[in-house]
């Protein structure tokens, strides 16, 4: 996938195709875990050094209200690096292909967590788990 300069954001979420095609709209009663979240990516402003930068943003696209929350969600990221430091807490690598969002706390319905990185090119990320929470504060217990 090539961005211009003018590039929209683009899906790349569980149950799309890196086409760009979404997954039909879900009306429904509850939270559908890893088919809820959707992860956008685009281009951000390229560092002074030349190297291009992304932003993505992380939504959880779930409108059943509070028992849409979704924790422990784990992306698919490759071997995923960034010129640039990427808050650990909102994404870091555990292992190759295996990374960690929001540091496996709860985003509830509606919110999008969102974060920068840098690299010559841009990581095809894609949910691989997530696991609705119906008490969203329970996540948060030792």
């Amino acid at each position: 996938m090539t961005f211009g300069p003018t590039s929209c954001l683009s899906p790349f979420a569980a149950g799309t195709d890196v086409g760009g095609g979404a997954r039909p709209h879900r009306v429904d009663e509850g939270c559908a875990g890893a088919d809820d979240i959707a992860i956008y990516q685009g281009r951000a402003t390229t560092l002074p050094t030349g190297v291009p930068a992304y932003t993505v943003d992380v939504m959880n696209r779930c409108s059943g209200g509070g028992d849409c929350a979704i924790a422990g969600i784990h992306v698919r990221c490759g071997w995923f690096s960034s010129v640039s430091l990427v808050d650990p807490r909102k994404f870091r690598r555990l292992a190759r292909d295996d990374c960690l969002i929001n540091d496996g706390q709860p985003i509830l319905a509606g919110e999008t967590l969102t974060f920068e990185y840098a690299n010559s090119f841009p990581y095809q990320l894609s949910v691989a788990v997530a696991t609705c929470v119906v008490d969203p504060s329970a996540a948060n217990r030792p």
